[in-house]
Protein backbone atom coordinates (compact mmCIF):
# COMPACT_ATOMS: atom_id res chain seq x y z
CA UNK A 1 0.00 0.00 0.00
CA UNK A 2 1.47 2.95 -0.82
CA UNK A 3 1.47 6.68 1.20
CA UNK A 4 -1.28 8.26 -0.93
CA UNK A 5 -3.55 5.40 -0.46
CA UNK A 6 -2.90 4.83 2.95
CA UNK A 7 -4.16 8.32 3.79
CA UNK A 8 -7.76 6.71 2.62
CA UNK A 9 -7.95 4.04 4.97
CA UNK A 10 -8.90 3.43 8.67
CA UNK A 11 -8.68 0.37 10.71
CA UNK A 12 -11.88 -1.25 12.10
CA UNK A 13 -10.82 -0.22 15.37
CA UNK A 14 -10.56 3.95 14.92
CA UNK A 15 -14.02 3.50 12.87
CA UNK A 16 -15.76 2.07 15.91
CA UNK A 17 -14.30 4.82 18.10
CA UNK A 18 -15.60 7.68 16.13
CA UNK A 19 -19.07 6.21 15.77
CA UNK A 20 -19.08 5.12 19.12
CA UNK A 21 -17.93 8.81 19.99
CA UNK A 22 -20.96 9.85 17.47
CA UNK A 23 -23.38 8.22 19.91
CA UNK A 24 -22.28 10.04 23.10
CA UNK A 25 -21.79 13.59 21.32
CA UNK A 26 -25.26 13.23 19.95
CA UNK A 27 -26.73 11.47 22.75
CA UNK A 28 -25.27 14.53 25.31
CA UNK A 29 -27.25 17.01 23.76
CA UNK A 30 -30.08 14.81 23.02
CA UNK A 31 -30.52 14.70 26.84
CA UNK A 32 -31.01 18.17 27.22
CA UNK A 33 -33.84 18.53 24.50
CA UNK A 34 -35.76 15.40 25.92
CA UNK A 35 -35.09 16.62 29.59
CA UNK A 36 -37.55 19.74 28.25
CA UNK A 37 -39.90 18.19 26.30
CA UNK A 38 -38.68 18.87 23.38
CA UNK A 39 -39.88 17.50 19.89
CA UNK A 40 -36.35 16.06 18.77
CA UNK A 41 -35.11 14.82 21.64
CA UNK A 42 -32.05 11.78 22.92
CA UNK A 43 -32.54 9.66 20.07
CA UNK A 44 -33.20 12.20 17.00
CA UNK A 45 -30.19 13.77 17.83
CA UNK A 46 -27.99 10.35 18.28
CA UNK A 47 -28.99 9.60 14.88
CA UNK A 48 -28.59 12.57 13.51
CA UNK A 49 -25.07 12.94 14.45
CA UNK A 50 -24.45 8.99 13.65
CA UNK A 51 -25.58 9.51 10.52
CA UNK A 52 -23.74 12.41 9.36
CA UNK A 53 -20.60 10.62 10.96
CA UNK A 54 -21.30 7.50 8.84
CA UNK A 55 -21.63 9.78 5.78
CA UNK A 56 -18.43 11.87 6.37
CA UNK A 57 -16.37 7.95 7.00
CA UNK A 58 -17.89 6.70 3.53
CA UNK A 59 -17.08 10.14 2.22
CA UNK A 60 -13.39 9.68 3.10
CA UNK A 61 -12.51 6.29 3.35
CA UNK A 62 -15.49 4.44 1.40
CA UNK A 63 -13.96 4.81 -1.77
CA UNK A 64 -9.97 4.01 -0.57
CA UNK A 65 -10.04 0.76 -3.42
CA UNK A 66 -10.32 3.74 -6.16
CA UNK A 67 -7.46 6.09 -4.75
CA UNK A 68 -4.93 5.13 -6.90
CA UNK A 69 -6.49 4.68 -10.29
CA UNK A 70 -5.12 7.82 -12.39
CA UNK A 71 -8.30 9.46 -13.38
CA UNK A 72 -9.88 9.69 -10.41
CA UNK A 73 -9.95 12.25 -7.88
CA UNK A 74 -11.48 12.16 -4.51
CA UNK A 75 -13.01 14.41 -2.58
CA UNK A 76 -14.32 13.82 1.00
CA UNK A 77 -16.05 16.98 1.43
CA UNK A 78 -18.90 16.33 -1.49
CA UNK A 79 -20.65 13.80 0.63
CA UNK A 80 -20.40 15.93 3.73
CA UNK A 81 -21.90 19.31 1.80
CA UNK A 82 -25.29 17.62 1.10
CA UNK A 83 -25.66 16.33 5.10
CA UNK A 84 -25.48 20.26 5.39
CA UNK A 85 -28.03 20.84 3.04
CA UNK A 86 -30.39 18.21 3.98
CA UNK A 87 -30.43 18.51 7.59
CA UNK A 88 -32.46 21.51 7.16
CA UNK A 89 -35.28 19.38 6.65
CA UNK A 90 -35.20 17.55 9.75
CA UNK A 91 -34.45 21.13 11.57
CA UNK A 92 -37.47 22.40 9.55
CA UNK A 93 -39.61 19.39 11.21
CA UNK A 94 -39.07 20.85 14.72
CA UNK A 95 -40.15 24.55 14.08
CA UNK A 96 -43.89 25.38 15.04
CA UNK A 97 -45.40 27.96 14.72
CA UNK A 98 -48.91 29.24 16.22
CA UNK A 99 -50.08 32.92 14.94
CA UNK A 100 -47.45 35.10 15.89
CA UNK A 101 -45.82 32.63 18.25
CA UNK A 102 -43.08 30.75 17.06
CA UNK A 103 -41.28 27.81 18.86
CA UNK A 104 -38.46 24.55 18.07
CA UNK A 105 -36.03 27.53 16.47
CA UNK A 106 -33.69 26.28 19.29
CA UNK A 107 -33.50 22.70 18.68
CA UNK A 108 -33.61 23.15 15.18
CA UNK A 109 -30.21 24.87 15.33
CA UNK A 110 -29.33 22.08 17.51
CA UNK A 111 -29.74 19.28 15.39
CA UNK A 112 -27.55 21.61 12.35
CA UNK A 113 -24.98 21.79 14.99
CA UNK A 114 -24.92 18.28 15.92
CA UNK A 115 -24.64 17.24 11.88
CA UNK A 116 -21.62 19.76 12.40
CA UNK A 117 -20.48 17.92 15.27
CA UNK A 118 -21.14 14.37 13.17
CA UNK A 119 -19.05 15.65 10.18
CA UNK A 120 -16.16 16.53 12.37
CA UNK A 121 -15.85 13.05 14.41
CA UNK A 122 -16.08 11.10 10.77
CA UNK A 123 -13.21 13.50 9.73
CA UNK A 124 -10.61 12.74 12.95
CA UNK A 125 -11.50 16.21 13.75
CA UNK A 126 -11.79 14.77 17.40
CA UNK A 127 -10.74 18.40 19.32
CA UNK A 128 -13.27 20.30 17.49
CA UNK A 129 -16.43 17.58 17.91
CA UNK A 130 -15.38 17.63 21.65
CA UNK A 131 -15.33 21.34 22.05
CA UNK A 132 -18.30 21.98 19.50
CA UNK A 133 -20.49 19.83 21.97
CA UNK A 134 -18.84 21.21 25.16
CA UNK A 135 -20.30 24.75 23.81
CA UNK A 136 -23.28 23.62 22.74
CA UNK A 137 -24.16 22.06 26.45
CA UNK A 138 -23.11 25.54 27.64
CA UNK A 139 -25.25 27.16 25.68
CA UNK A 140 -28.26 25.08 25.83
CA UNK A 141 -28.44 24.82 29.65
CA UNK A 142 -26.11 27.82 31.21
CA UNK A 143 -27.19 30.17 28.34
CA UNK A 144 -30.77 29.45 28.87
CA UNK A 145 -30.66 30.07 32.49
CA UNK A 146 -29.68 33.42 31.79
CA UNK A 147 -31.48 34.47 29.01
CA UNK A 148 -34.76 33.89 31.04
CA UNK A 149 -33.07 35.41 34.19
CA UNK A 150 -32.34 38.71 32.36
CA UNK A 151 -35.36 38.41 29.20
CA UNK A 152 -37.92 37.66 31.99
CA UNK A 153 -39.13 41.29 32.15
CA UNK A 154 -40.34 41.38 28.09
CA UNK A 155 -42.45 39.75 26.92
CA UNK A 156 -44.34 39.99 23.40
CA UNK A 157 -47.75 41.19 23.75
CA UNK A 158 -50.48 41.16 20.67
CA UNK A 159 -52.87 44.13 20.67
CA UNK A 160 -54.91 45.32 18.04
CA UNK A 161 -56.82 48.98 18.14
CA UNK A 162 -60.09 50.01 15.56
CA UNK A 163 -59.93 53.64 15.22
CA UNK A 164 -61.91 56.01 12.41
CA UNK A 165 -59.75 57.09 9.53
CA UNK A 166 -57.80 59.55 11.09
CA UNK A 167 -54.06 60.57 9.76
CA UNK A 168 -52.87 61.03 13.47
CA UNK A 169 -54.16 57.96 14.66
CA UNK A 170 -51.05 56.05 14.53
CA UNK A 171 -48.58 58.51 15.64
CA UNK A 172 -50.66 59.01 18.94
CA UNK A 173 -51.30 55.74 19.61
CA UNK A 174 -47.40 54.94 19.17
CA UNK A 175 -47.00 58.19 21.58
CA UNK A 176 -49.14 56.12 24.52
CA UNK A 177 -47.14 53.77 23.88
CA UNK A 178 -43.35 54.96 24.52
CA UNK A 179 -44.51 56.80 27.00
CA UNK A 180 -45.21 53.98 28.69
CA UNK A 181 -41.92 52.43 27.87
CA UNK A 182 -43.83 49.74 25.77
CA UNK A 183 -41.72 48.98 22.53
CA UNK A 184 -43.44 48.65 19.29
CA UNK A 185 -42.06 45.29 17.12
CA UNK A 186 -44.27 45.12 14.52
CA UNK A 187 -47.56 46.97 13.46
CA UNK A 188 -49.65 45.85 10.83
CA UNK A 189 -53.09 48.54 9.54
CA UNK A 190 -55.79 47.16 7.28
CA UNK A 191 -57.88 50.25 6.54
CA UNK A 192 -61.71 49.44 5.70
CA UNK A 193 -63.46 52.17 3.36
CA UNK A 194 -66.98 54.16 4.51
CA UNK A 195 -70.06 51.99 4.08
CA UNK A 196 -72.72 53.62 1.97
CA UNK A 197 -75.36 50.84 3.64
CA UNK A 198 -74.76 50.96 7.04
CA UNK A 199 -73.85 54.03 6.95
CA UNK A 200 -70.59 52.61 8.39
CA UNK A 201 -67.66 55.72 8.73
CA UNK A 202 -64.19 54.59 7.16
CA UNK A 203 -61.77 52.90 9.99
CA UNK A 204 -58.49 51.10 10.67
CA UNK A 205 -57.07 48.30 12.00
CA UNK A 206 -54.00 48.40 13.59
CA UNK A 207 -52.52 45.70 14.72
CA UNK A 208 -49.61 45.75 17.25
CA UNK A 209 -46.44 43.18 18.50
CA UNK A 210 -45.49 45.01 21.46
CA UNK A 211 -42.38 44.71 23.97
CA UNK A 212 -44.05 44.84 27.68
CA UNK A 213 -41.93 44.93 30.77
CA UNK A 214 -44.69 45.16 33.12
CA UNK A 215 -48.68 44.64 32.45
CA UNK A 216 -49.25 47.88 34.80
CA UNK A 217 -47.95 49.90 32.16
CA UNK A 218 -49.70 48.20 29.20
CA UNK A 219 -53.00 48.77 31.28
CA UNK A 220 -51.97 52.44 31.48
CA UNK A 221 -51.51 52.63 27.97
CA UNK A 222 -54.99 51.02 27.23
CA UNK A 223 -56.19 53.62 29.70
CA UNK A 224 -54.49 56.47 27.54
CA UNK A 225 -55.80 55.22 24.52
CA UNK A 226 -59.25 54.40 25.31
CA UNK A 227 -59.75 58.65 25.97
CA UNK A 228 -58.51 59.17 22.00
CA UNK A 229 -61.92 60.07 20.29
CA UNK A 230 -60.65 58.01 17.35
CA UNK A 231 -60.32 54.95 19.20
CA UNK A 232 -63.72 52.18 18.46
CA UNK A 233 -62.78 49.78 20.00
CA UNK A 234 -59.16 47.73 21.32
CA UNK A 235 -58.59 43.82 22.00
CA UNK A 236 -55.17 42.83 23.67
CA UNK A 237 -54.94 39.10 25.20
CA UNK A 238 -58.44 37.90 23.47
CA UNK A 239 -60.16 40.58 25.28
CA UNK A 240 -62.26 42.91 23.78
CA UNK A 241 -63.21 46.72 25.07
CA UNK A 242 -66.12 48.55 23.23
CA UNK A 243 -65.66 52.32 23.00
CA UNK A 244 -68.53 54.46 24.08
CA UNK A 245 -69.49 57.99 25.08
CA UNK A 246 -69.96 56.48 28.36
CA UNK A 247 -66.49 54.91 29.41
CA UNK A 248 -65.46 51.12 28.44
CA UNK A 249 -67.63 48.05 28.16
CA UNK A 250 -65.93 44.69 27.52
CA UNK A 251 -67.58 42.86 24.91
CA UNK A 252 -66.19 39.44 25.22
Amino acid sequence: MTATASIWTISHGELLLRLVLAVFMGGAVGIEREWHNHAAGFRTHILVCLGSTTIMLLSIYGFSQFANEPNVRLDPARLAAQVISGIGFIGAGAILRNGSVISGLTTAASIWVVAGIGLCVGAGFLYAAFFSTTLLLISLLVLNKWEKHVMRNRRNHEMTIKTLDNPSALGQIATALSEEGIQIVNVKMIRKGASTDSGEASTMQLQFVLHVQSPVKLMEAMERIHTLDFVVWTESGGKSLDITHQGVRQVH
